[in-house]
């Protein structure tokens, strides 16, 4: 068994399950805005319901639902893929810093979001 300290939870099962969950509430969040634009197309309409305290909060749990999302997905294939075997010896190296990249364009993205959302 694997063990990194740059996967989300250290434990295969409750990244799966960070996968899954996260995965419902963006499947939930983007059902929910299709469902609002088809019938409310005028910005006025959705600007009342951005401004709307319970749409901030499931946007926001969808943000951080798709940040959580990206990182374990992102840090499944990176540990998949960048391996010695593929990459020789430099591979731990390459991946490192690969998921550092990605961790601050995630992080990143995450505040931005936050800032749009509650700014």
């Amino acid at each position: 068994m694997r063990n990194s300290a740059t996967s989300f939870s250290r434990s295969g099962l409750s990244d799966w399950i960070v996968q899954r969950v996260s995965a419902v509430i963006l499947a939930v969040y983007f059902v929910v805005m299709v469902v609002i634009w088809a019938g409310h197309p005028s910005y006025a309409c959705w600007h009342g319901l951005m401004m709307a305290p319970a749409m901030k909060i499931l946007s926001l749990l969808s943000l951080l639902a798709l940040a959580s999302h990206a990182w374990v997905g992102l840090w499944t294939v990176l540990t998949d893929y960048v391996t010695t075997r593929h990459m020789g010896p430099r591979a731990v190296g390459v991946r490192l810093v690969l998921e550092l990249a990605f961790a601050l364009v995630i992080f990143v993205y995450l505040v931005w979001g936050i800032q749009i959302l509650w700014g």
